[in-house]
């Protein structure tokens, strides 16, 4: 039978499925039913998914004020201390995940800023996260605010957050950076273990019903899969840390391609809220058939890219 055990962020994994943040993971039923599904690891939903109910009316408010009430774009979340019954609340529930299953529980970390995010990450690595997934949003409105500028910030909350832990980190990354090659390069030296291709962010809509502002994301498609693998492909060989493909990951031969295209690992969420929890098992069960009527040895990046590039 095929080896489908992976090395991601310097962890070994048993597959190369690995549960994106969502908020079926807020559930321990939820969290072992995944494990038992097949789930080689579990990105537990994020603080900032948490506080969307919030954030709308933030949102709302300040689409009231206009785009000037944003004194620093990239500060819009939140502080932490705000929150502290939701950060207790996620603590908690990382500790019991971390009891209830065998398999690595990884801490999702949104923010913009340094300060209590610093802070939250290092309570993450003390409550047992095995990896933390940071996961930043800038709203940029400011047209003075350059791209370097914005790429800048980014860099020090990530190395701000590589130095107060010793756990591995992730950075979620957008398809709007102007070059990620060089953004991807900057994000190792500032300490991050790998990048995760690419962000879904939650956007405003208008409902002229009840004049409200709503947070909106749909699920995701196979066809959102393409890019993704566009730049897993360009950046395979040439960054040290691993890439991980989320958004669009659907089907085993949405997995085949993810890690045919240089990818660590595929990470599913939205087929999880369509076809249910029991769907990575499926999904594995047809991986592992084309791998083995194919005699593949093991299914890892440096194994199956040149194997494609042969075809």
């Amino acid at each position: 039978m095929t080896d489908i055990s992976m090395q991601y962020l310097g962890i070994k994994l048993n597959g190369p499925i690995v549960v994106a943040s969502t908020p079926l993971s807020e559930t321990l039923d939820n969290v072992r039913h995944m494990e038992d599904a097949g789930a080689s690891a579990i990105v537990l939903t994020s603080l900032f998914e948490e506080q969307l109910a919030l954030e709308s009316k933030a949102l709302d408010e300040d689409l009231s004020r206009g785009t000037n009430s944003y004194a620093e774009s990239l500060e819009y979340l939140p502080d932490l201390h705000d929150y502290r019954m939701t950060h207790d609340g996620y603590l908690e529930h990382l500790r019991r995940c971390r009891e209830a299953v065998a398999i690595p529980i990884m801490a999702s970390l949104n923010g913009a800023t340094s300060g209590g995010w610093v802070r939250f990450a290092k309570e993450m690595e003390e409550a047992g996260a095995q990896a933390i997934e940071l996961n930043t949003f800038a709203l940029v409105t400011d047209r003075s605010q350059t791209s370097d500028e914005i790429e800048r910030i980014l860099l020090e909350l990530v190395s701000s957050v590589c130095q107060a832990v010793k756990i591995p980190v992730a950075v979620k990354l957008s398809q709007s950076f102007t070059s990620l090659p060089h953004l991807c390069a900057q994000l190792e030296d500032a300490g991050a273990r790998g990048v995760v291709f690419f962000n879904r962010f939650y956007q405003p809509d208008f409902d002229i019903e009840t004049l409200e502002v709503r947070p909106t994301l749909h699920f995701s498609t196979p066809s959102e899969l393409l890019p993704r693998l566009h730049w897993a492909a360009i950046l395979y060989g040439h960054i040290n840390g691993d890439i991980a493909i989320t958004g669009g990951i659907h089907s085993a031969e949405d997995v085949l391609k993810a890690i045919m295209a240089g990818g660590s690992v595929a990470m599913m969420v939205s087929a999880l809220h369509i076809h249910g929890i029991d769907h990575i098992a499926r999904v594995l069960a047809d991986l592992r058939y084309w791998l083995d009527k194919r005699e593949y040895a093991s299914h890892r990046p440096g194994a199956s890219r040149p194997a494609l590039l042969a075809r």
